[in-house]
């Protein structure tokens, strides 16, 4: 028996979520039975992060284990082939059989994309979120900054957050914009459900003056998720990349915005 790791690539505007549902439209039912055609068993798969439907990623990092030999083309275009189309097995690794896709993750990275224009654009529904008020970008960076460290994010997480704990160590959380867009780069050790689009909505409401920028205090503060502005919409938001241990050899990581669309 051993143990592979996966980068898995996917539209989730195709799929209900990462985790598996009654209906079988999930990226993991979907790569489990496309595994399965592969290895010839069940195959069960654990994840780095459980997206939300409408949630996309370029480098989800999946592992499962499996007694089957089979070449690494295999578990790659093999596996492809019994996928439908918005989602693809783009690298495999062998790994050691501790290896754990999310317990062994150190650090996650998301981005936001936002577009910003009065008037929607087609070509990015479901691809980006959309506002249509003008936005203080520098009053949204200074909340950012304020943001970073280690807190109680209790006002930032769902109330269907299954995490034993609300205390996370956000790393860094910045804003660029690229014409229209607006790109929202969040790491941290790890994120509470919803914790990333909650945040986005805060800054969001700053940036469009409808709450002040000293209520991002007051909200860490209070940890009431009811005093927060909604939950920004999933569209917008990719799972980016997830670090290990560099021993494991996975390219999870990555560089630039570039090496994400085209790697």
């Amino acid at each position: 028996m051993k143990r592979l790791a996966l980068v898995l690539a996917y539209d989730g505007s195709r799929f209900e979520g990462w985790q598996t549902q009654p209906s079988g439209r999930s990226v993991q039912d979907h790569l489990e039975q496309a595994l399965a055609a592969i290895a010839g068993h069940r195959v069960a798969t654990f994840c780095a992060g459980r997206t939300d439907a409408g949630v996309h990623a370029f480098r989800q990092v999946v592992h499962f284990d499996t007694g089957a030999q089979r070449p690494e083309t295999a578990w790659v275009r093999g596996v492809n082939s019994h996928l439908p189309q918005g989602v693809a097995v783009r690298h495999v690794v062998e790994v050691d059989t501790n290896f754990h896709a999310r317990f062994g993750a150190k650090r996650r990275r998301y981005r936001y994309f936002l577009h910003v224009s009065p008037v929607r654009h087609p070509l990015l529904a479901g691809r980006a979120g959309w506002s249509h008020h003008t936005l203080d970008q520098h009053a949204m960076t200074l909340v950012a900054a304020s943001l970073i460290g280690e807190h109680d994010f209790s006002a930032f997480r769902s109330s269907q957050c299954q995490a034993a704990s609300p205390v996370r160590r956000l790393e860094s959380l910045t804003i660029e914009r690229q014409g229209a867009l607006l790109v929202f780069t969040l790491t941290a050790n790890a994120f509470l459900h919803h914790m990333v689009r909650n945040l986005v909505g805060l800054l969001v409401a700053v940036g469009s003056g409808r709450c002040r920028p000293g209520f991002a205090a007051e909200l860490l503060e209070h940890r009431d998720r009811r005093l927060a502005p909604p939950t920004f919409e999933a569209a917008g938001l990719y799972l980016e990349a997830v670090q290990y241990d560099v021993h494991h050899a996975l390219p999870s990581w990555g560089g630039s915005l570039t090496d994400d669309w085209l790697a």
